[in-house]
């Protein structure tokens, strides 16, 4: 079931009533989550587990995850490349992130659904005031296949400095050649709402409400899990700012 107009309205309620006081696991049910920083040993980023990221006192770094203290939104920020400013990236990535992770909310390990079931949604409303460098810009939300079987995205959506949202979606699980979908532009720090659905074996991005199905190539519908925030592609700072979450399985 896709969000009728009165539950986006409901969702732009919730927005407006965020506590610039709180940190965002008080706005947010982050329950679902965990949090991988841009923080830590090289090859083992620093990960703050989904309990401790709830609650109105629930974890905050001021650099990197935090409250925004007019409107209340969650900020996530990188502070660039591992050469121009020392961020700690994974062992299977050369760029930085300060990025959201499904998780199983009742056990907190690792998020795993198929792509064959009937619903994996999830729906975000954010805007970016800063995009990183890249030519495609900052990923802003994924769809990554589970690390036991791949350690590539199934997909990446991506924001650029002169506002063009993009997707890429990669044809194999070995990775690496990713083909990238334009879907449109929205001015840079402007509010938009994006949806990543996979979902009875049909890939779905939608802009706005407007709705595109994706090839997803030979991908054959991989365990999967949903990824949100900022994982900064470029060699300058990135910043990210999320005003809803929602997730449906």
């Amino acid at each position: 079931m896709r969000l009728t107009p009165l539950l986006l309205l409901a969702t732009w309620s919730v927005t407006a009533q965020l506590n610039p006081d709180c940190a965002p696991g008080g706005n947010f049910d982050l329950s679902p989550w965990e949090l991988q920083l841009p923080i830590g040993s090289a090859g083992d980023p620093e990960t703050i587990s989904s309990a401790s990221l709830q609650g109105c006192s629930g974890f905050e770094n001021f650099s990197l995850f935090f409250t925004e203290s007019g409107d209340g939104a969650l900020v996530m920020k990188v502070p660039g490349s591992p050469s121009d400013s020392g961020c700690v990236t994974t062992p299977n990535s050369l760029h930085c992130r300060t990025e959201l992770h499904e998780v199983d909310p009742t056990t907190g390990a690792g998020a795993s659904w198929s792509p064959n079931d009937a619903l994996n949604r999830m729906i975000v409303t954010l805007l970016v005031p800063e995009p990183d460098d890249s030519e495609h810009g900052t990923v802003i939300g994924q769809i990554h296949i589970v690390e036991s079987f791949s350690v590539k995205p199934v997909c990446e959506l991506y924001y650029n400095a002169n506002g063009d949202i993009s997707i890429g979606v990669e044809q194999t699980i070995s990775g690496g050649d990713e083909v990238f979908t334009s879907l449109g532009n929205v001015p840079v720090g402007t509010s938009f709402t994006y949806e990543l659905e996979y979902s009875s074996g049909l890939l779905k991005v939608a802009i706005n409400g407007v709705f595109q199905t994706l090839d997803t190539f030979e991908l054959d519908s991989p365990p999967s899990y949903f990824k949100v925030g900022n994982y900064n592609q470029g060699s300058t700072p990135s910043d990210v700012h999320i005003l809803s979450i929602f997730v449906e399985h």
